[in-house]
């Protein structure tokens, strides 16, 4: 079997990890793949002897994907027998058959997230992608009801879970029991969803309370946009430093940054599936999440603490449980919990289903 990959993604932060981390187990397989993409990027993928790589750099999501994808390439991708796209993006006049991940409908759930016309434009490439898929994957039970509540209930959606690096797994066993720091950790942006406002409630509620701790936000303060000013202010209102940015960082730091850290809160809102707590529970900190269903569905058997989501009051009670009672065991983790969520497990489903559907 020939499968088309669409890999012009392959860079891109949570999209980029999922297609990073089930490329290299296709290109294992007997099966032959033709990768469209930044050239340089796949180089790397290069040497195999199954592995036909196509310079491509037209934008997803654009209006020469839509209506000018080049004709050249088109052609190329015709010649496999199934198209593989890892988002919800896909380029005209392909004729062979389509399946795509669709990870989450947050904008078809939380239209207020985005203008109306940007509401608009997401639903009709929810909908073409709903429409031109022979089958759809998905990375969890919860993404899954969304989108056959949302597109509907004719196509097949698989679950197959996002996945952890596997860099994350062997820098775990490399660290060992690293000094743990007085600080809380944070990763996501400032949107609605991710909670970060309610953290910073319960936060400032816990320093009056005598936590020592300072938050440790993983991203740039430069890409908050005009209409955040409220949360700048309101870290602005922290005058001992105690809340801080790290700026972008590379995977190397960030898994330095959490092999260090005493706890790691993810107060989401809204979620696909969530890779922070798992990487920082394979890293050796304990994460506190908030108790929307598709975390209860994905952490259920790990040893995370949940709170209600949104309540600061109730998040606040737990941080200061979990950071100042001397008495709560440390952070374990089975072998059967680290190796839950992995990519072989993913890339093995979406190419079973893909090569043997009828």
């Amino acid at each position: 079997m020939t499968i088309a990959v669409d890999c012009r993604m392959l860079n891109a932060s949570g999209i980029g990890v999922y297609l990073r981390g089930i490329l290299p187990l296709f290109l294992q397989t007997e099966h032959f793949f033709i990768l469209t993409g930044n050239a340089g990027q796949l180089r790397s993928f290069e040497s195999g002897k199954n592995v036909t790589i196509i310079d491509c750099d037209i934008k997803p999501f654009s209006i020469k994907e839509l209506f000018f994808f080049p004709k050249k390439i088109v052609k190329e991708i015709n010649k496999a027998d199934f198209y593989f796209s890892p988002f919800f993006n896909i380029p005209c006049g392909i004729t062979i058959p389509i399946y795509t991940t669709i990870h989450d409908v947050i904008f078809l759930d939380i239209p207020e997230l985005t203008s109306k016309a940007g509401f608009a434009a997401r639903k009709w490439f929810f909908l073409r992608a709903y429409k031109k898929s022979r089958m759809i994957f998905t990375v969890s039970e919860f993404s899954k009801s969304r989108i056959m509540f949302h597109l509907g209930t004719e196509k097949k959606v698989i679950v197959t879970h996002s996945a952890i690096q596997k860099m994350f797994l062997e820098y775990g066993v490399k660290a060992g029991n690293v000094q743990k720091k007085e600080t809380i950790i944070f990763i996501g942006n400032i949107k609605k969803h991710k909670g970060l406002d309610c953290l910073l409630d319960a936060f400032k509620l816990a320093k009056e309370e005598g936590l020592p701790h300072t938050l440790l936000i993983i991203g740039s303060m430069e890409n908050f946009r005009t209409s955040d000013n409220a949360i700048l202010k309101k870290i602005e209102t922290f005058k001992d430093n105690s809340v801080s940015f790290t700026g972008f960082i590379t995977d190397d730091k960030l898994m330095e940054h959490l092999s260090c850290v005493s706890l790691l809160v993810q107060p989401s809102l809204y979620e696909g599936f969530c890779l922070p707590p798992l990487e920082a529970m394979i890293l050796g900190a304990k994460a506190l999440v908030s108790d929307i269903p598709v975390l209860k569905e994905v952490y259920s058997d790990f040893p995370v603490v949940f709170f209600k989501a949104g309540d600061v009051l109730n998040l606040k009670e737990k941080m200061l449980e979990l950071l100042l009672n001397k008495t709560i065991k440390p952070l374990y983790l089975t072998e059967q919990l680290r190796g839950k969520y992995t990519f072989e497990k993913t890339a093995s489903v979406i190419l079973q289903n893909i090569t043997t559907e009828k």
